[in-house]
């Protein structure tokens, strides 16, 4: 049986990089790409928050 990923990315530029190296690892580890959420097997949201360093350099 073939197993469902769903990756949604949400932040900067390096998110979008971390989500592909996810995916491509997960691919490698016999998961095919979904569209649809509701549809997938496993479901990972990639985010990101401000630290309070960068914060307090604003």
């Amino acid at each position: 049986m073939t197993k469902k990923l769903y990756l949604e990315t949400f932040g900067c530029q390096m998110n979008v990089l971390d989500s592909d190296l996810i995916a491509s690892r997960m691919v490698g580890d016999g998961y095919v790409m979904e569209e649809d959420r509701d549809q997938a097997d496993v479901v990972l949201f990639n985010t990101c928050s401000v630290r309070d360093q960068a914060e307090n350099r604003a």
